[in-house]
């Protein structure tokens, strides 16, 4: 009896995990219709890989990288949670709260934003100089970080 209870222990485990793998592709068709509409209207670089993470079948996220080195992550609803520029171009403007922008502007002229992270709490921004700095979800700031 213990062994029958092992093996499908076992059996499960391996199927679990069979169905957590991740799977890859090159083209932007097996995104969901709002992260092909962020790229569509924001980057001019086309997609080069797709990486989709699955936990127990059902997708967990999808990782970009556009040609141009860009990355974004999206949620399973296409919605994006993650983007990283080179250090030499920069965040288009329409992904960046108004306050982040003017908070830049203001306090970093000079710089650009080349990395943002949508939080539960607000956004961290990492500018081109290496400053690292969060903001609440209504894009004030809040401190410097680490």
């Amino acid at each position: 009896m213990k062994k029958i209870v092992l093996m499908l222990a076992i059996a499960l485990g391996l199927t679990f995990a069979a169905s957590a793998k991740d799977t890859y592709a090159h083209d932007a068709s097996v995104l969901p219709e709002a992260a092909r509409t962020t790229i569509s209207n924001n980057f001019k670089a086309k997609v080069s890989v797709v990486k989709i993470e699955k936990t127990m079948g059902r997708v967990d996220e999808y990782e970009v990288v556009l040609t141009d080195g860009t990355e974004i992550s999206f949620d399973r609803s296409g919605n994006w949670d993650n983007v990283e520029v080179a250090n030499n171009a920069s965040i288009p403007k329409s992904l960046i709260p108004k306050g982040i922008s003017e908070y830049v502007k203001k306090n970093h002229s000079g710089t650009r934003v080349v990395g943002i992270d949508k939080e539960r709490s607000g956004y961290e921004v990492e500018l081109s100089n290496g400053i690292d700095m969060k903001f609440d979800r209504n894009g004030n700031f809040i401190r410097y970080d680490d």
